[in-house]
């Protein structure tokens, strides 16, 4: 799964880049002219594995992961002209956006606007998004109301539940809605799947703040489906991130946070794409897997190999809260905890699981 970065200029997108994957990226690389993006893979950070560890004394340990990928600076409203081709390349790839607001003050660091107004870069942003899927959606109409009354029968049926779909989406747009905030019917997705809306991808917007507010909730409104609001101070967080551990609990503790706002932004990131981990545990690995919320079970067991999933007998189910309870497997079972559940049991959030199957 991946997720790109996106931001005005100076807005701290690749500090951010740093601070969620450990990096020493150049910051100065994008205002230098620089267009490819940086890119890296994510542990997403699971306290449940630990435990899992401690128990089993596994000889590997494999969380799941995510990607990031920061792309150029976007110029925001005010280019109407839409984005440009690359950086509309990068950014309607992803699964995800990653929206980091500038909310920090650094005369050293020119704001693009002149000013630092963070609900206004929101918007700014959010208005070039929407300009992009105008765009795409104003084209396809046109093409389609020069070739609807051309076609027949089943072709002229879906052209038509397509056009009406798409024309329900540019008001919806036009009145500030976001694609994903409009409900649609099963086919209409199907049929606007391959437009890639920018504003149908889930959207987490990262307000970047100075040093001096990172324990300040920050009052932010962003009524949007599938949207999440989390505040960072990038420079700080990057800073961590080359820490030791040890280094890194005495400069929290310093701070007065707990814990690094980037586990936090890592963690929103998976929840948006609606995924989750069921988890393994044995001797030989612990492991987070990666799927989809509301998944049944056989399905799951094909995140793990395709031959499980086609051989699919049942699978031995434990909840991880019931086995830290219990202490280890033997007694979980003994207290009947562990259960044996068919081929459409929808798997939680942290179950471990055991396929049994036969190929």
């Amino acid at each position: 799964m991946k997720i790109a970065i996106i931001g005005l200029a100076n807005s701290g997108k690749t500090t951010v880049f740093n601070a969620l994957t450990r990096g020493t990226v150049e910051t100065a690389a994008f205002s230098s002219g620089q267009l490819e993006p940086n890119v890296a893979t994510v542990k997403v950070p699971d306290g449940r594995l630990d435990r899992l560890a401690i128990m089993f004394k596994p000889r590997k340990l494999t969380p799941a992961d995510v990607q990031y990928v920061d792309v150029g600076g976007m110029s925001g409203s005010s280019n109407r002209s839409g984005l440009p081709p690359a950086l509309l390349n990068f950014i309607s790839s992803a699964d995800a956006l990653l929206h980091v607001v500038r909310a920090f003050q650094d005369n050293a660091v020119p704001h693009p606007d002149g000013s630092v107004d963070f609900r206004r870069d929101i918007e700014s942003v959010d208005l070039e998004l929407t300009f992009s899927d105008l765009a795409i959606i104003e084209k396809r109409l046109t093409k389609l109301n020069a070739e609807i009354n051309k076609m027949a029968g089943r072709e002229r049926e879906q052209r038509t539940i397509e056009k009406d779909a798409l024309t329900r989406l540019q008001t919806a747009l036009e009145a500030g809605q976001h694609v994903r905030d409009v409900a649609l019917t099963e086919e209409e997705s199907r049929l606007l799947r391959g437009y890639q809306f920018l504003t149908a991808k889930p959207i987490l917007q990262v307000i970047n703040v100075g040093d001096d507010a990172i324990t300040t909730m920050l009052d932010v409104q962003y009524n949007h489906a599938q949207s999440a609001v989390a505040g960072i101070s990038a420079k700080i967080e990057a800073e961590l991130a080359i820490m030791s551990d040890e280094d890194a609990t005495v400069f929290m503790e310093d701070l007065g946070i707990k814990e690094p706002a980037r586990n936090r932004v890592i963690n929103l990131s998976y929840d948006l794409l609606g995924l989750m981990s069921f988890l393994t545990a044995g001797d030989d690995e612990c492991r987070a897997w990666t799927i989809r919320k509301n998944t049944p079970a056989a399905e799951a067991a094909g995140a793990i190999h395709s031959d499980i999933q086609r051989g699919f007998i049942r699978a031995e189910v434990v909840a991880y809260d019931d086995l830290i309870k219990a202490g280890d497997m033997v007694a979980a079972k003994k207290a009947g905890t562990v259960r044996l559940e068919g081929k459409l049991y929808i798997v939680k959030d942290g179950d471990i699981c055991h396929f049994l199957f036969n190929v």
